[in-house]
């Protein structure tokens, strides 16, 4: 497996993640308010790895263009 489909399979993995999160913090929200921050919270920080990886991935598709 090369570095590029390393790469999309992480994101993937992430972005699988983040969507699980963000359901979690929606689900919680009427019943416990701590939980869905901390689970928002979590969710961004996700999402802050995804942006820095897709920078990545596309910073690499140009050098190989």
């Amino acid at each position: 497996m090369n570095y590029s489909n390393r790469l999309l399979k992480k994101r993937s993995k992430l972005k699988k993640k983040y969507r699980q999160l963000i359901e979690d913090a929606y689900n919680f929200r009427q019943s416990d308010h701590a939980l869905s921050d901390f689970s928002e919270y979590k969710a961004t920080k996700v999402l802050h790895k995804i942006n820095k990886l897709e920078f990545v991935v596309r910073d690499r598709r140009s050098l190989l263009s």
